[in-house]
């Protein structure tokens, strides 16, 4: 006889599944899908799919993996799917050219380094964990006809990237047209009821709706969540952009990263990305609604709660500490790292480069013309200059960036 599973009340599942999603098409659907499961002791298959094409996280990231977690807490399954056959095609969502596909070694390996990172979000041992390769490997080419089959070449260009592409041009090659199939066909495996995703996966995942259907399988609900901007305010967060918060970030970085948002993103990053209640939330818009409250302290509480979620409470006052330290009191990190040179002297960009506060003259050229790079204290203006290694220095790049550079 299988347990009764503790499920919440209706009402109360939907607060918690609708807060911060920009879509749940079609609500409706959601809400039978939660009766039958409560009526039957079911759980829901919820599905969350991911191409490990990069082996680092960020709060960005989390977004929708917190999503899956919150389904997890009200007594659903949770199915990651590590999308190990559909990264060798590249997923073209939200790009106008071809992502190049990476090799089978570099997924397993950015695949491996995704869910020990994800585990800090997900409950490990109530995850499911399956490889997409499993049932897509499998396929034939005659199968995959036959799946093609099932979609129209004008459905495929309804995609709004694939219509930008189309009409200025730009080459749409034919795997990029096959991968929202086989992102489709990933659902009908497990027959998801859910499929969570970003507002720019919107379209794969209302292709697995229609392919479920094709297939005998109920359709699943899907539900989008945000793209959450990144610390300049301005554009998704990404690496790519330098404007992320990795989950493995050293608590102090990830302290100080979060002290550079903009105000105004204070309470999406509380609603999309912390531990919090939705009573918590309600009194953080009022903190910031209130003109007698600093929003610099409800930017450090949200700091200050990051840091505890990814590692403890003791290390979320360290970094506090740390950061009051070097910032507020001008003075150098507790821990730093040091650099000992091989010559007596070095041109100051390649020295930037070389301590890996750059990765190219380029770059370290801008940080210089930026002022951002000082010695002990001395903005540095000049990319030409030479320093010389006589005697102790600290190196400072940017905000967060220290090392000394030991004499020679």
């Amino acid at each position: 006889m299988t347990d009764k599973i503790l499920f919440p009340e209706l009402n109360e599942q939907m607060d918690l599944i609708k807060r911060g999603a920009v879509e749940i098409i079609p609500e409706d659907e959601l809400v039978k899908k939660l009766e039958k499961a409560i009526k039957e002791n079911r759980q829901l298959n919820i599905k969350l799919g991911c191409d490990p094409t990069r082996p680092d996280l960020h709060l960005g990231h989390s977004v929708v993996l917190r999503k899956l977690a919150q389904f997890q807490k009200l007594g659903h399954k949770a199915i990651l799917i590590i999308g190990d056959f559909t990264t060798l095609i590249g997923d073209p969502s939200g790009r106008n050219s071809t992502r190049p596909p990476l090799t089978t070694e570099e997924i397993k390996e950015n695949a491996k380094s995704y869910f020990e990172q994800a585990s800090k979000i997900l409950d490990r041992e109530k995850t499911d964990i399956v490889y997409n390769s499993e049932w897509l490997g499998k396929m034939s080419f005659a199968d995959v006809i036959k799946l093609a089959s099932k979609y129209t070449v004008a459905r495929m260009l309804e995609r709004d990237d694939f219509t930008k592409r189309f009409k200025s041009g730009i080459p749409i090659s034919m795997h990029e047209i096959l991968y929202p199939l086989a992102q489709a066909m990933d659902s009908v495996a497990i027959k998801s009821d859910v499929e969570l995703g970003g507002t720019d996966q919107k379209f794969n995942l209302l292709v697995g709706r229609d392919i479920q259907r094709e297939n005998g399988v109920d359709p699943q609900v899907i539900i989008t969540m945000p793209l959450l901007v990144g610390t300049d305010g301005v554009e998704k967060m990404s690496k790519s952009y330098d404007n992320y918060i990795g989950i493995s970030d050293e608590p102090g970085q990830m302290y100080g990263k979060t002290l550079s948002i903009p105000d105004e993103l204070i309470y999406t990053y509380y609603e999309l990305a912390a531990d919090v209640s939705n009573e918590e939330l309600i009194n953080i818009k009022n903190s910031l609604a209130d003109k007698n409250i600093n929003p610099r302290d409800t930017k450090r509480a949200l700091a200050r709660k990051l840091v505890a979620m990814y590692y403890s409470d003791e290390n979320a006052k360290a970094a506090e500490m740390e950061f009051d330290n070097i910032f507020k009191n001008k003075g150098l990190p507790d821990e730093i790292s040091e650099y000992k040179p091989e010559t007596i002297e070095m041109g100051l960009l390649d020295l930037i480069v070389r301590v890996n506060f750059a990765e190219s003259n380029g770059e370290a050229r801008r940080l210089v013309q930026q002022g951002g790079v000082s010695i002990d204290g001395e903005k540095f203006d000049d990319f030409k200059a030479i320093i010389k290694f006589d005697k102790e220095k600290i190196l400072k790049v940017g905000k967060r960036k220290f090392i000394k550079l030991l004499a020679n």
